[in-house]
């Protein structure tokens, strides 16, 4: 017999049917809890007849295909933007800037555009698309 037993087999494999039982109702869990986590509160909010949110100001910044910039509908060289921006925030600090940038106009230069005004101090710079065919524009 050479020193071995005839009835003893040594088993060579992990069994993971335990541990993927485990990893299952872990993630089972995860998924129904979570939800409830992130939900917030329903609350019914008051009505009110007047607007009490002040309109807020806005410039809007056009970059044509040829890489030009405008400040409303005024060209403005691009190593000139920080300066007008700056005198724009200067006066009113709360201002909105809104970027419509060509869809041909370079990449490039639209991201030096945005570059330039948040040098300039302005937080809030949103982008101008146009509404696809379901929606009515105004």
């Amino acid at each position: 017999m050479n020193g071995q037993r005839r009835g003893s087999h040594i088993v060579r494999e992990i069994n993971i049917i335990p541990l993927l039982d485990l990893v299952l109702t872990v993630l089972f869990f995860y998924m129904v809890v979570s939800p409830m986590m992130s939900r917030g509160l329903d609350v019914n909010l008051p009505k009110s007849e007047s607007n009490t949110v002040k309109p807020e100001d806005r410039i809007v910044l056009t970059v044509t295909r040829a890489q030009e910039v405008f400040v409303e509908k005024e060209r403005v060289d691009i190593a000139k933007l920080k300066p007008v921006l700056d005198s724009i925030r200067k006066s009113k600090p709360q201002i909105n800037v809104y970027l419509r940038a060509d869809r041909d106009a370079p990449y490039g230069a639209v991201v030096q555009v945005m570059d330039v005004v948040k040098r300039a101090g302005i937080d809030k710079l949103g982008m101008v698309t146009e509404a696809t065919g379901g929606e009515t524009g105004q």
